[in-house]
């Protein structure tokens, strides 16, 4: 609340010279972090006890939290409430004299137990501030450190304690680590003495070696004389048997010469012997009258054989591309097989309608068209057109496809082309050139889109 020029706050008392004196004292350092932590720890067990009207406004979202939480994150904003706001700390004291009244009675006399905690002490006497509060905190504080100070030195004075008695102990390991050492050092220096030994029969071993390999080296140097004259005899004896190689042949063309003289008495016998077995063949096929063959190699090879007509031979017959009567023709032939473009035929006579109506018109002329020829009908679908899948029922004669995700009708319809055997008629119905050339490779007969709309119109 803001000071009247009078020196009086608006709707409180004035104060007395008491409560004058001890707002003027301050410490004169910041107060211990010990102390701190239980100012704020007493502060958030007296929030519990104060409405929240009487609370600073930055405290009041601390209002329903447990002590514990309140201290853990309301904590630097209530130390700055008890700072700042006098009317609060008075609400927080008389709320901690409820709390604890024979220690806080005690520290607003100024004469706190002896026996009381330091900390305790000085958290009680910064929040209300008796006479002499700084002090008392100063001193309580000093004590605290004093008693934390004296803790801490008896606490290493347990661990030099603990470490005199480890050293002791390692000094102890120590002397006899040494002598486990110096009877490691005894064996080590002997098995050196050992392997000094074996390194001196390893030399000895090495020389008679090298005196072993200079002996084999002599005698190899032998062996290699005894081999190049082993050698030359050979090349003497190969020049011998080539001479006597060229002596046979000689011979053997001599004899040659004579066996064609001879020859001309073999032929005569030969030629007698076979007479006498074609006469006896003859003779033998007479008796069991077998008939002359009726097959040749020749009739075993596919061909197509004039008078069997193909999609290929219908364009000869002088039918212009456009008339619908080159379908018919198409479609008359044997076991063929009709192949249709779906979305290339809709899109080529009624694009405007939806998808869905383009798929039945086409259909159900297709229906007609098979019931009339008798023909195989294939219509297929790009299956990338779909938004969700299809639930159509194919009509009677006529197999719906549609293209897998990732591949397109035109490659549906060459894969059904080359799934036909060959020599069997296709037809394909697509206005695609692409499609159209790729399935004449095939050996397929690619009519135009335009062809069978004007053959269903008719229909």
């Amino acid at each position: 609340m803001q000071e009247t020029t009078g020196g009086e706050r608006r709707g409180e008392r004035p104060r007395g010279t008491g409560e004058r004196s001890r707002a003027a004292e301050v410490l004169d350092r910041p107060l211990p972090e010990r102390v701190r932590r239980k100012v704020v720890a007493l502060t958030g067990d007296a929030l519990g006890g104060l409405t929240v009207t009487e609370l600073p406004v930055p405290l009041r979202q601390y209002a329903k939290f447990t002590p514990a939480r309140r201290a853990k994150f309301g904590g630097n904003a209530m130390a700055t409430a008890l700072e700042t706001d006098a009317v609060f700390r008075q609400r927080v004291a008389g709320r901690l004299r409820e709390l604890l009244p024979e220690l806080a009675e005690a520290v607003a006399d100024g004469s706190p137990p002896a026996a009381a905690d330091p900390v305790d002490v000085a958290a009680l006497a910064y929040v209300v501030r008796p006479e002499g509060w700084a002090k008392l905190v100063a001193a309580a504080g000093e004590e605290a450190q004093r008693a934390q100070a004296e803790r801490a030195g008896a606490e290493a004075e347990r661990e030099l304690e603990r470490l005199r008695a480890e050293l002791a102990d390692a000094r102890a390991a120590g002397r006899g680590d040494s002598g486990r050492l110096r009877a490691e050092l005894a064996d080590a220096r002997r098995e050196m003495e050992g392997l000094h030994r074996r390194l001196r029969s390893a030399q000895a071993d090495v020389k008679r070696g090298e005196a072993a390999l200079r002996k084999l080296a002599a005698e190899l140097e032998e062996v290699r004389g005894q081999a190049q004259a082993q050698k030359a005899a050979s090349d003497s004896e190969a020049r011998r048997l080539r001479g006597r190689v060229a002596e046979a042949e000689s011979a053997l063309e001599a004899g040659r010469r004579a066996a064609r003289e001879g020859r001309g008495v073999a032929d005569m016998r030969v030629r007698l012997l076979l007479d006498t077995v074609l006469d006896a063949a003859q003779g033998l096929r007479r008796e069991l009258a077998l008939p002359p063959v009726a097959q040749h190699p020749a009739d075993t090879v596919e061909a197509v054989e004039p008078g069997r007509m193909s999609p290929k031979d219908v364009a000869h017959r002088a039918l212009s591309e456009e008339d619908p009567a080159l379908l018919d023709q198409l479609l008359a032939l044997p076991q063929v097989h009709l192949l249709v473009d779906g979305y290339n035929v809709t899109k080529t006579g009624y694009p405007s309608m939806p998808l869905e109506k383009q798929r039945l018109r086409l259909l159900g002329g297709l229906a007609g068209l098979a019931a009339q020829s008798g023909a195989e009908v294939t219509c297929v679908f790009d299956g990338a057109e779909l938004a969700a899948p299809v639930l159509l029922a194919p009509p009677r004669g006529v197999r719906v496809l549609f293209s897998k995700p990732g591949q397109t009708a035109d490659e549906l319809i060459r894969r059904l082309v080359r799934a036909e055997p060959g020599g069997r008629p296709v037809v394909v119905v697509s206005t695609d050139r692409e499609v159209a050339d790729g399935v004449a490779e095939a050996g397929a007969r690619p009519v135009a889109s335009a062809l069978l709309l004007r053959r269903l119109a008719r229909s």
